[in-house]
């Protein structure tokens, strides 16, 4: 039992630190990672995002 919760608690631990290395969408550093990323790489929902958050704004 306890083999098993640290597993899952090893497993929680590596996945939340994946998650935390990509920027948060709508961030000056997503935009500047999206701005490097190959277009044709680009989801639909990754241009909507890009211009809602990158080009329509008035920073």
């Amino acid at each position: 039992m306890v083999k098993k919760l640290a597993s899952l608690l090893l497993l929680s631990l590596f996945t939340l630190g994946l998650t935390a290395c990509d920027p948060e969408v709508g961030s000056k550093e997503w935009c500047l990672a999206m701005k490097e990323k190959p277009k044709g790489d680009w989801s639909a929902n990754d241009a909507a995002d890009f211009a809602k958050n990158c080009v329509l704004t008035s920073d």
